[in-house]
């Protein structure tokens, strides 16, 4: 799967951090609006009550004069239209005036003209109003003043963007620390990730118990995972290690036994029965043939193995190598070359490099045809293995390193398991296997590239 369409566990713990941020972003700017409310409507009905016993100390002075109390009534309010309009303050004010019983100023004509009914001298009205009602009982003057909530400018751009300022400042600053502290906080699920990926193909050890308790489920979870694989390795190994030891007596016994009738017959018989008892002798060969190569490819993908790594000289080890294969390679007349240009040691498992060499150049050999060419070289830390063969078609050159898989139309004798223990063998030295075409497109190249040499 693409890394770019998997889900980001990151992404996610941010996405809550910063989703909690939000809320609680959105939560206190609820309550500054709220607030910013409850106090523009107190201060609304402080100015109101002010403006309303003002209102009422004008008109006690002349309260024996109506038409200058009406007089100073709309001086009082056309002062303070001019006032608050300089002040670009859009809330409304109704004023009444009342004496004795009898309305006598009104700045609102469609307002009733009845008292008050409440007898509270403060009242919330609805609609955003405070009313205020002032009276004399003394003069029989009763002033009502009401005045609107003007709390439409926290909807309205510059509000909004006042009370959202210090949200949209503070989100960039606490989402970088929280940006920090996850990145911090996930490095020990990453730090695991690292150890398995540097692990080997036959390291199935254990990993180290985890020091944070979130994580010590998931370790014990990937160790009880990589016991049972260990076990059922172990197992699946010890049945073809047990299959191929027994196959290989009865082997031997029909060969032997073969041989016997084959002895005892006379000379007719033994012509007669040519045929029959070289494909018996050939495919017990083939069968001995194939129990050997699978015991050596158990030894390849053997997990533990009491011969440890050592620090070898490989160009003289090839050299042993190649002297065991080189009747094979007179016995077919085939010129095998060696060339090295300089000395190379490296830690290498002995035993599968063995198994890695005698398989590459035993099928260099058994392949090339009659006074044909092998050359093996050994460059720094690659090895070249190039031969006159009849190749192998490119298309096949992944497939040809299954268990078992054979070419169509080859004329040779074999398992099919050849390469396999290549393979197996050379990821046991930390070594790559790759295959391309010989020199001058004829035959074929397999190149061995060891990680490090020492």
């Amino acid at each position: 799967m693409n890394r770019y369409n998997q889900s980001s566990l990151f992404r996610r713990l941010m996405i809550g951090f910063a989703g909690v941020l939000l809320t609680v972003a959105l939560g206190g700017l609820a309550y500054v609006f709220y607030d910013a409310k409850a106090t523009q409507r107190m201060r609304t009905a402080s100015e109101n009550a002010a403006h309303a016993r003002e209102v009422m100390l004008h008109m006690t002075e002349i309260a024996d004069a109506p038409d200058k109390m009406r007089a100073a009534a709309a001086s009082l309010e056309t002062v303070r239209a001019r006032m608050f309009k300089d002040l670009d303050y859009h809330s409304r004010v109704r004023l009444r005036i009342f004496r004795n019983g009898e309305l006598l100023y009104n700045s609102e004509p469609g307002l009733p003209a009845e008292l008050p009914a409440y007898s509270a001298r403060r009242a919330d009205g609805a609609n955003g109003w405070v009313q205020w009602v002032e009276r004399d009982d003394k003069a029989g003057l009763v002033v009502e003043r009401s005045h609107e909530v003007d709390d439409e400018w926290m909807l309205s751009i510059s509000g909004v963007s006042f009370l959202l300022s210090s949200t949209i400042f503070s989100l960039p600053l606490l989402l970088l620390p929280a940006w920090l502290i996850v990145g911090i906080g996930l490095r020990p699920l990453r730090s695991i990730a690292e150890l398995i990926e540097q692990r080997d193909d036959f390291d199935l050890t254990a990993l180290p118990e985890s020091k944070y308790r979130e994580l010590s489920p998931l370790v014990t979870a990937i160790n009880r995972l990589l016991a049972r694989l260990s076990h059922r390795i172990e197992r699946e190994h010890e049945f073809v290690t047990d299959a191929a030891h027994e196959l290989k007596t009865p082997l031997a016994a029909i060969q032997i036994n073969a041989h016997v009738l084959v002895s005892r017959c006379d000379e007719e018989t033994r012509q007669r029965c040519a045929g029959a008892v070289e494909g018996l002798h050939n495919g017990v060969s083939r069968a001995t043939h194939m129990v050997h190569q699978l015991l050596a490819l158990e030894r390849a993908n053997s997990e533990a193995s009491s011969e440890p790594l050592q620090a070898t000289e490989l160009g003289a080890f090839i050299r042993d190598r190649m002297a065991d294969v080189a009747p094979l390679a007179m016995e077919r007349d085939i010129d095998i070359e060696f060339h090295a240009d300089a000395p190379c040691t490296m830690p290498i498992h002995v035993e599968s490099m063995a198994a890695l060499l005698d398989n590459l150049i035993g099928n260099a050999i058994k392949y090339s045809s009659a006074r044909a060419r092998v050359v093996v070289r050994l460059e720094g830390a690659r090895l070249t293995i190039a031969d006159q063969g009849p190749g192998i078609d490119p298309k096949l050159h992944d497939k040809v390193f299954e268990r078992f898989y054979r070419i169509a139309g080859q004329t040779e004798s074999g398992s099919g398991l050849g390469l396999a223990i290549a393979a197996s063998a050379a990821l046991r030295n930390k070594a790559t296997i790759s295959l391309a075409n010989g020199p001058d497109g004829r035959g074929l190249t397999v190149s061995v590239a060891f990680a490090a040499a020492a």
